[in-house]
């Protein structure tokens, strides 16, 4: 009962808030569960200690960049394809996938790594080893999860749905990362 009736009075905040803040509210849940989702892959990967850094990495990427691209994307999304378009739900997941998908995780491996402090060569380097076997993944995993938002969940809570999900997708990233890391680390120390 008690569980419960957190999770009521929890549902009826997020409403309030998503009613009177839309933007900031979806960004502050981005913010929340990409940190979240980059805390979670360090305790997986039993990392020594606990990287704050790269916590608020993630965060402040979903703050500024996932929750309001996500935000405006299904806000567009909606008017580019009415709900009541033939084949809504397919056309919405092409552009998803063939569009936002590639852009979203093209920004987030380049932009996270610059906030690692790497210049713009090593970044684009970075990009370029990592980002097709992730974009083919991406499209793997998050196929159907999106055929699943665009179809079945109302516009207001798609970013709420897709942050949730992206927390597992964060933890698997998070972990490639530092596998590349950790083999260019051993490359390195091997030729020295």
């Amino acid at each position: 009962m008690v569980v419960l009736s957190v999770l009521e009075k929890g549902a009826q905040t997020y409403n309030g808030c998503l009613y009177a803040q839309p933007l900031l509210t979806k960004a502050l849940t981005s913010a929340f569960t990409a940190g979240l989702g980059d805390f979670l892959g360090q305790v997986i990967a039993k990392e020594p200690n606990i990287n704050l850094h790269s916590i608020t990495r993630y965060a402040s990427f979903g703050m500024i960049v996932t929750g309001p691209l996500a935000h405006n994307f299904y806000k567009m999304l909606d008017k580019v394809v009415p709900p009541y378009a033939w084949a809504a739900a397919w056309k919405r997941l092409l552009i998803d996938r063939l569009g936002f998908a590639p852009l979203l995780l093209l920004l987030s491996f380049y932009t996270l790594s610059r906030m690692e402090g790497k210049d713009h060569k090593v970044c684009i380097k970075e990009v370029q080893m990592r980002y097709w076997t992730a974009l083919k993944m991406n499209w793997k995993v998050w196929t159907p999860i999106q055929y699943i938002n665009i179809k079945y969940i109302p516009q207001q809570y798609r970013s709420l749905f897709a942050n949730v999900v992206a927390i597992f997708w964060i933890i698997y990233l998070t972990n490639k990362r530092r596998q590349a890391a950790a083999a260019a680390a051993a490359g390195n120390d091997k030729t020295q």
